[in-house]
């Protein structure tokens, strides 16, 4: 009597072809591929293409069988590869300066978490200088990124660049005056009005002012906000003095504003919090101001460091996480939109930080208003 063979079953098809596949890409000495997921699932290459593509028509079934077998195999599908199908790498360029401030690492870690949320990555650029943006503007083109967020000052050329490559762009925290391009900022002319005003209601009269570096748009605004009100309100120009955005331009730039002077100036704005701190160091330490009795010291960004108990500084606080999901929602609308999107400029107000470093008006006193 014959023995009928029992055919067998799929499931046992699909294993056999697992293990035949795993002993070919370890005698190979390969990586796993599509082709290979497609060998075990028993469909096409572009079958398992659309299994990995999110709003593609496939059967439950399919979708099944490849999963399986992307399982069994360890498969990841490439990045790169599936940029060429989907014309989008899913990157998004974000380029910082190194000198503008150490509110940096905060911006960078909220612009990563808001983008991550939306299915994005960040390529990071680092410049030296604002004026530096053209270095890496090549690297941008050549990555293919989906569109990018930049913390500096474009010329009329770089913009106009993005626009011919159609390139999404949103500026981050930089004051941008062409209506062409997209931005999200704390305004920081405004908050120069606001340290002044809140200064010299509370009887401060000559005042000192360690900037950041001229080629700074950030220092630049700061610095123009606070004389332009000090002028409003009919009190002194202020000393200004250049400074790095470091701790010794602080210290350094307080002497200077006392050597110019000839006395102990009533109020210093400091550009950040880092030279705050090298102005406070300084004139505790080694010249023995009494601060905030003899003198006020204010900055601007509220980075950690400046919350320390032994040096509390009265500063402004940058809503950065609201400002990152601003830019985060802003680049990810124009990229879904593919150039319809209009341009927008959302702009964030500053939150004052009463530390232990100034005497300030109260926000009452309405006669300072702006």
């Amino acid at each position: 009597m014959r023995k009928t063979r029992t055919p067998p079953t799929d499931e046992g098809v699909a294993a056999a072809r697992l293990a035949h596949c795993k002993a070919a890409l370890v005698r190979e000495n390969r990586r796993v591929t599509s082709y290979d997921v497609a060998l075990v699932a028993g469909v096409s290459q572009s079958a398992v293409s659309r299994c990995f593509k999110p709003g593609a028509s496939v059967s439950p079934s399919m979708h099944a069988r490849v999963m399986a077998a992307a399982t069994g195999l360890d498969y990841i599908p490439n990045a790169a590869a599936r940029s060429l199908i989907t014309r989008r790498s899913n990157m998004v360029a974000v380029v910082l300066c190194h000198v503008s401030s150490l509110y940096h690492p905060e911006a960078l870690a909220e612009l990563s978490r808001q983008l991550a949320r939306r299915g994005k990555r960040v390529l990071l650029f680092t410049v030296q200088h604002e004026a530096d943006v053209e270095q890496v503007l090549g690297d941008i083109w050549e990555y293919q990124v989906d569109g990018a967020i930049i913390a500096a000052p474009l010329s009329n050329e770089q913009v106009q660049e993005f626009e011919r490559r159609r390139l999404p762009l949103v500026v981050f925290n930089r004051n941008v005056r062409d209506r062409t391009v997209s931005s999200v900022l704390c305004d920081q002319y405004e908050t120069g009005r606001l340290l002044a005003t809140r200064l010299a209601g509370a009887g401060h009269r000559q005042f000192g002012i360690v900037a950041g570096p001229e080629g700074s748009a950030l220092a630049s605004e700061r610095r123009a906000g606070a004389c332009d009100r000090l002028q409003e309100l009919g009190l002194p120009a202020p000393v200004v003095v250049p400074g790095q955005f470091d701790y010794a331009s602080g210290g350094s730039g307080l002497r200077e504003i006392i050597g110019t002077l000839g006395r102990v100036p009533d109020a210093v704005l400091c550009g950040n919090d880092v030279m705050a701190l090298g102005c406070l160091d300084t004139a505790r330490h080694a010249l023995r101001i009494d601060v905030p009795r003899a003198m006020s010291v204010v900055a601007f960004d509220a980075v950690e460091p400046a919350s320390w108990l032994s040096c509390d500084v009265t500063t402004l606080r940058q809503p950065m996480h609201n400002m990152a999901l601003a830019a985060a929602d802003l680049l990810t609308s124009m990229i879904e939109s593919q150039g319809s999107h209009l341009p927008e400029k959302r702009v964030f107000a500053p939150q004052l930080v009463e530390g232990s470093t100034a005497r300030l008006a109260p926000i009452r006193d309405t006669w300072l208003a702006a």
